[in-house]
């Protein structure tokens, strides 16, 4: 949002503009860290509605793809030896999305007051997960700001592209079922009700899939409108059960348990342990802060507390590999073996993202099969439907034919 002010500098001077910030008081705070006495203040009339139109669509933060763009310019900007102060500034300058750049804005405001890099971006949650402040975090003791972002964006470009491809395998047959499933119910309560009508006129004894087919087309004319309620209230309490942590749990398992998808989702995680600790452990990230991180992130209740798990192990000494191998049914075998090597040579760094390479393969190998296998799975399931609808009006009439 942009507010205009008018007020007095250090010196007494007068002084007037406009400021982006995500609220009046923030606004009101970076001035004051400018060293501003206020006289006046008010939001600018041009901002208003559409500013806030703009953080709903993004629902209070940015996409992977904003994050990633942002990151590669920080890196760029930070190679050109620019101060990390111009870097926010030009960035919220050039902005086009409203909340975004308030953002940009605060996090400059903060960093003219004194404050860290890291710290800043703290303080924006919604944008800056934990696993991104304390990549930030190791850079500025580092001094490798520039690498860290670069580390950052093809990071998540990465988790993004991995996720996407994995999400979007599902997309086509989840879509194709729905169209199938409307068109059937269609059939059934419109068209079957009046070619059943004309069948049963003839008198004849029906074969037994047409009688079915009447049958099932009965059922949903009568009770149609009562069996749409029950989905509609078991879909929201179903809702409502997977945001408690107990519900969370059942899917996050569920998941883990379908036959073939559960063993894509498996190799996703694992994908996504791998790359995450790889990125944080190479950047100087110790063990035990890089698995909590993981932990928070994975997205997966399972894979959490397993993590969660060997976190408490290496506080008391203990190794990471060691914990896994309690669970060979989420953890693979190789990848445990893996794990003990690098532990035992100090190159458990460079293991990492070679286990991150090979289970980006796997996922990778394992949604282009499951395409491969969803599309023939389809056709046939489409073929013996439309077929046993046909076959229940077809062999009606041919026996009406047969005996005139």
């Amino acid at each position: 949002m942009e507010f205009k002010y008018e007020a007095l500098d250090q010196n007494g001077k007068p002084a007037s503009g406009t400021i982006n910030a995500t609220n009046k008081d923030a606004a009101i705070v970076g001035l004051q860290r400018r060293g501003f006495t206020i006289t006046a203040f008010k939001a600018s009339g041009g901002a208003g509605m559409f500013s806030s139109i703009g953080q709903i669509t993004l629902f209070g933060g940015v996409s992977n793809r904003d994050l990633v763009i942002l990151s590669r310019q920080i890196a760029t900007l930070f190679e050109a030896q620019v101060s990390a102060l111009r870097v926010f500034r030009l960035l919220a300058e050039q902005g086009d999305k409203p909340f975004l750049r308030n953002v940009l804005t605060a996090i400059s405001d903060d960093l003219q007051a004194g404050s860290s890099i890291s710290k800043s971006l703290a303080k924006h949650p919604k944008v800056f997960s934990d696993f991104y402040i304390n990549m930030v975090r190791s850079g500025e003791e580092s001094g490798k700001l520039d690498e860290t972002f670069l580390y950052l964006a093809d990071y998540i470009d990465r988790s993004y592209e991995l996720t996407s491809k994995a999400r979007n395998a599902l997309i086509y047959p989840a879509f194709i079922m729905v169209t199938f499933i409307a068109v059937m119910i269609l059939m059934l309560t419109m068209v079957i009700p009046k070619i059943g009508s004309i069948i049963a006129d003839s008198g004849q004894e029906l074969p037994l899939i047409t009688s079915i087919v009447l049958g099932m087309s009965n059922f949903l004319v009568d009770y149609g409108i009562f069996i749409l309620v029950a989905i509609i209230i078991g879909s929201f309490f179903l809702f409502r059960f997977s945001q408690t942590p107990q519900g969370k749990s059942a899917i996050d398992h569920f998941k883990l348990s379908v036959p073939y998808v559960g063993t894509l989702y498996k190799k996703l995680f694992l994908a996504r342990i791998a790359d995450n600790m790889h990125v944080m452990l190479t950047s100087g990230i110790s063990a035990v802060r890089a698995l909590e991180i993981t932990a928070a992130v994975v997205d997966n209740s399972v894979y959490e507390s397993i993590l969660k798990e060997g976190l408490e192990a290496v506080k008391a000494g203990s190794s990471m590999s060691q914990t896994f191998n309690r669970y060979p049914h989420e953890i693979p075998a190789i990848m445990v073996q893996m794990l003990q090597i690098g532990e035992e040579t100090g190159e458990l760094g460079s293991i990492l993202e070679r286990l991150a390479k090979f289970y980006n393969r796997e996922v990778n190998a394992a949604v282009d099969t499951l395409v491969s296998l969803i599309e023939p799975a389809l056709i046939i399931l489409l073929a013996l439907g439309v077929g046993f609808l046909l076959a229940s009006v077809l062999l009606p009439i041919y026996n009406t034919a047969g005996a005139i």
